[in-house]
Order: C-alpha cells, then sequence, then structure tokens
C-alpha cells in the first residue's frame, strides 16, 4: 500500500504573528536509488489550475507503484492566493517590495572551478550528494542572513530548498489568457515529447530569476565544468515550468489530462514502475530568443483578434483597438497585424489598455519536435 504523509512548510509570518504554511504531501517510493520529485503550484495567486492537476496526480498514483519520493506543494504562495481585489487575484508581484513572486529565488553564484577542483577526488554519486547538500546549506544560510530577506525571498529560498532535494522539479504556472505551454532548458529538449503540451519554449541553460533556472542552471554548471576536465554524465537534476493555461481557472477534466502528461514523464524518468505513454499529439518548440512580445502602439479597448494555440498568418489581424474618443476619424478603429508568421501563446486579460501594455506573447520560427 502507498505511503502518503502530510505536513506543512512554514514560509513567514503575518504582522499579527500567524505562520504562513504551505501543506505538503508525501508519496514515499520503494526504492531509494529511483529519481525523488518535487511539485509545486499557484506560487502566482491568481494561477490555481496547477492544485487541480496535483490533486488530480495524487488521484492517480494511488494506483501506480511508487518508486522514488515524491512530495508535492500545491497552495505555494499563501500570501499571493489571498491578495485579492473584489472578484480578482493579484498576486503576481509582492506588494511590499513589487517584485514578481516567481523571480525571487536565490541565485548561487557557484564558484564551480573551485568547487570541483576541492571535490574531484569523489565518485558521481558522492560528488552529487556533495553537491545537492552545498546547494541545501546555502539556501539556510540565506535565510539566517543577519541583516534579514525580504518576505518575498524568504518564501522564495523556503520553496527553493525544498526544491533542492529532489532529482526532478517541476513548477505549475498559468498564463492570463493562455494555452499550454513548456519551459524546457536546451540540454534536456527530448523531454518535451513526454507532457501533453503542445508548445514548448526552449530556454538558455542561464539563470533569469525563476525556480526552474534556480534548480538546474547549478548542475549544468557542475556538469559542463566537469566535461571540460575530461569527465562526463548527464546533468544530474531536471527542472521545468509547465503553463497550464489560462489563471483563475479549475477545470478537473484539463487537469487530469495534464496529471497524465506529468505520469508518462515521470514513467518515463523511472519514478513510477509502470510503463505510461505520453499523448499522441503534435508538439512544436521554438527558442526563447524567437518568443516575442508585441505591446500596444496607442491606448485604447483592445479585441484580441489572435486565437491563443492556433497559428496567425502574416498580415492578419493580431488586435483591433477601438477608440470610442476618436470617433469621425480614421483612428477610431485600426486593424493591427504582424509582418511574420507567428503563434499567439497568451495575451493580456484586459480589454483597456494603456499605450505601451504588453497585448501578446507570440512563438515565431515555430518547428516540429518530432517524436525521438
Amino acid at each position: 500500500m502507498i505511503k502518503v504523509t502530510q505536513s506543512s512548510l512554514r514560509v513567514g509570518e503575518l504582522a499579527t504573528g500567524q505562520a504562513l504554511t504551505v501543506p505538503l504531501y508525501t508519496f514515499s517510493g520503494s526504492e531509494s536509488s529511483a529519481p525523488s520529485v518535487y511539485i509545486q503550484a499557484n506560487v502566482h495567486g491568481a494561477e490555481v489550475q496547477g492544485n487541480a492537476v496535483i490533486y488530480q496526480l495524487m488521484t492517480l498514483l494511488e494506483s501506480y507503484q511508487v518508486l522514488g519520493d515524491i512530495v508535492l506543494a500545491p497552495l505555494a504562495n499563501p500570501l499571493g492566493i489571498n491578495q485579492k481585489s473584489g472578484e480578482f487575484t493579484l498576486g503576481r508581484f509582492d506588494p511590499i517590495t513589487g517584485v514578481n513572486w516567481n523571480r525571487e529565488y536565490f541565485d548561487h553564484q557557484v564558484d564551480v572551478k573551485a568547487w570541483y577542483t576541492e571535490h574531484q577526488h569523489l565518485t558521481n554519486d558522492e560528488l552529487f550528494q556533495a553537491y545537492r547538500l552545498m546547494l541545501i546549506e546555502a539556501c539556510q544560510a540565506r535565510m539566517t542572513n543577519p541583516f534579514g530577506i525580504t518576505t518575498g525571498h524568504r518564501l522564495a529560498v523556503n520553496l527553493q530548498s525544498m526544491a533542492h532535494q529532489a532529482d526532478i522539479v517541476l513548477d505549475l504556472h498559468t498564463g492570463p489568457k493562455s494555452c499550454k505551454h513548456l519551459y524546457c532548458p536546451e540540454y534536456d529538449i527530448d523531454a518535451a515529447r513526454l507532457f501533453s503540451i503542445p508548445y514548448t519554449l526552449i530556454i538558455p541553460n542561464s539563470f533569469g530569476g525563476a525556480m526552474d533556472e534556480a534548480i538546474f542552471c547549478p548542475w549544468w554548471q557542475l556538469t559542463e565544468y566537469a566535461t571540460g576536465q575530461g569527465r562526463e554524465f548527464l546533468v544530474p537534476v531536471s527542472a521545468f515550468t509547465l503553463e497550464l493555461a489560462s489563471q483563475e481557472r479549475i477545470d478537473l477534466v484539463d487537469a487530469l489530462e495534464d496529471a497524465k502528461g506529468i505520469l508518462a514523464y515521470l514513467s518515463h524518468r523511472g519514478v513510477i514502475a509502470e510503463k505510461v505513454n505520453p499523448a499522441s499529439m503534435e508538439r512544436f518548440g521554438c527558442y526563447l530568443k524567437d518568443y516575442k512580445k508585441f505591446h500596444a502602439p496607442k491606448a485604447g479597448l483592445i479585441e484580441y483578434c489572435g486565437s491563443v494555440g492556433e497559428p496567425l498568418k502574416a498580415g492578419k489581424p493580431l488586435v483591433n483597438i477601438l477608440r470610442i474618443d476618436l470617433y469621425g476619424t480614421e483612428q477610431a478603429y485600426q486593424a493591427i497585424s504582424l509582418s511574420m508568421d507567428c503563434v499567439p501563446i497568451l495575451h493580456f486579460a484586459s480589454a483597456s489598455v494603456h499605450q505601451g501594455t504588453e497585448l501578446y506573447k507570440v512563438m515565431t520560427n515555430v518547428f516540429s519536435l518530432q517524436s525521438s
């Protein structure tokens, strides 16, 4: 019988003294050699669908033989989730500092050359264990900084410390109005063919502030340096961000499909004993340099014409801008298009915008990710 335990992670305190905690669910694996997993959701307050995916995944796991430990952290940002204004959830930015909650993670900036020189005598398993311990201890030291750290950074580093204990890290997000897409590091592109996600953004192996980068970058740096010293091994830790369509929605049927995609990846990695095949679907990729932001050329009321997840030909309307204040002129209604083919991935949630508002993110130079 599968052993599932529930606990909590303390990530801060409110001004009135109450503890801020994140619920944790742990599926204990039967084999210590199997990869371990950490999955979190809802770091941004309005991005709730990942919680539904975690629920469906836990329900599925009850019917499988779990080999590696799996830790799941839904509702990972209690401050962001409760940051409401009327019917809207505003929890994308720390209200104290204005920093994006998902850009608060600790950049280790490991001196890989010095560290490796000191530890190169270790076996691979010993090397990985020592490196992991160093990363975790660095997070713990960060939280005991004598000058203190911000509320958002404390939350992030607590979550990061949990994630550093795992071999596989999945961070579940959504967009404003969005189709499903995956952030995948360049060196791990084959993994994109396993999740039930049609579009993949292939990101550089560098730190940009997000959870996935905070986890995989130090390990990629170690792997690259060791390779240069004539010692080759695969990057020991994998990390991805899964964008699961739009915010402020719960869809349990859709969540089940995404949970099955995660299960297919975990099966491929040997976290569960059973064979789970990835969904049969077309998958497409785009390099981050070809992921473009489109900003409103002027203020107005926006009709979003480009459907997310659907290819849009050059010259076809992306948005229509209505300026009722300019009624009677040629500027009252204007169609805006792009000069290149693209796939709209997400767009701004509101129809009323200031000049310069980021209206769309679109993939260009999109290519097929054929099954290997």
